[in-house]
């Protein structure tokens, strides 16, 4: 069963990684190319916000969860912004 995904758009990378760290199991950063980043590594985390940072603005990528409560505060970020 494919897992359901966040496509981010305009998205302040520093409160995607700060509600990244806050997430119970593993956080997917999914480019355009493939590219599979676990967001919960601290150096994935760098490379993440290197990758989606293009020319001041965020590159087209989505996010997945291993868990559907993660998916749910992250979704919830997206749609509300930062708590």
């Amino acid at each position: 069963m494919k897992k359901p995904v966040i496509d981010l758009f305009n998205l302040n990378p520093v409160d995607l990684m700060n509600m990244v760290d806050k997430c119970h199991k593993d956080v997917w950063l999914v480019t355009e190319e493939g590219d599979r980043l676990n967001l919960k590594s601290k150096l994935c985390q760098f490379m993440g916000i290197a990758r989606l940072i293009e020319g001041g603005k965020i590159a087209k990528a989505s996010i997945e969860c291993d868990s559907d409560e993660d998916f749910l505060m992250l979704l919830e970020m997206c749609i509300h912004g930062a708590a």
